[in-house]
């Protein structure tokens, strides 16, 4: 079967493979589409594999300014190819995302970084004011428990809802582009600057 630039091109694009790769795989399928993006994943399954041993990722840095240079942000996103990095979705994602750090101010980007003296530290505040508040001995871990969870939804990134829609979390509006794009997404990193504070970084710092 001959295999055209069409077809070619549309199973890119549905993909993110490359050219010849896409080629390959469908004179493999004989020119059946589905074969084709399944021959595909099995080899990006191998590609992922070989990546996750590599320091570098493919993906973008963003850069975010705001209020006329106040608040600057900058947050590492990842992604498996160079083609999906290169897209408007990837980057608007990306976009975003900046946006999120700017406006909601998150100190970690999930509740697994948050170190354990932070999440003890938090748990006590919590459990001396239900004390204070005269709560049943009881109910008192369910509290503390309730309380830590507002904890994360404040200070880590993904748990945080998402400023342009608080039915979702940031951890939602990713799984969404995951799943639109075919890609693994990763925040790596992030820093948040304002202008005359020290970053949140400095302040656990200077805490210590």
């Amino acid at each position: 079967m001959d295999i055209t630039t069409q077809m070619i091109k549309e199973l890119r694009a549905a993909t993110g493979a490359g050219i010849l790769d896409c080629r390959k795989a469908l004179q493999e399928a004989n020119g059946d589409f589905d074969k084709a993006v399944d021959f595909l994943r099995q080899k990006g399954l191998a590609k992922a594999a070989k990546r996750a041993s590599r320091d570098a990722s493919e993906g973008m840095i963003e850069l975010y300014s705001h209020g006329q240079g106040r608040v600057g942000v900058m947050v590492e996103v990842n992604c498996e190819t160079d083609f999906v990095a290169r897209s408007d979705s990837f980057r608007q994602l990306a976009h975003e995302i900046a946006l999120q750090i700017a406006a909601a101010s998150p100190r970690y980007i999930r509740p697994e970084d948050v170190p354990a003296e932070v999440i003890e530290r938090e748990k006590e505040i919590a459990r001396q004011r239900a004390i204070e508040e005269g709560k049943p001995e009881k109910v008192i871990d369910r509290i503390v428990e309730g309380r830590l969870k507002k904890f994360y939804e404040d200070a880590c990134l993904l748990k945080q809802p998402y400023i342009r829609d608080d039915s979702l979390t940031v951890e939602d509006l990713i799984m969404q582009n995951v799943a639109a794009i075919g890609e693994n997404i990763i925040i790596r990193r992030f820093e948040r600057w304002e202008l005359g504070e020290a970053s949140a970084k400095s302040q656990e710092a200077d805490a210590e």
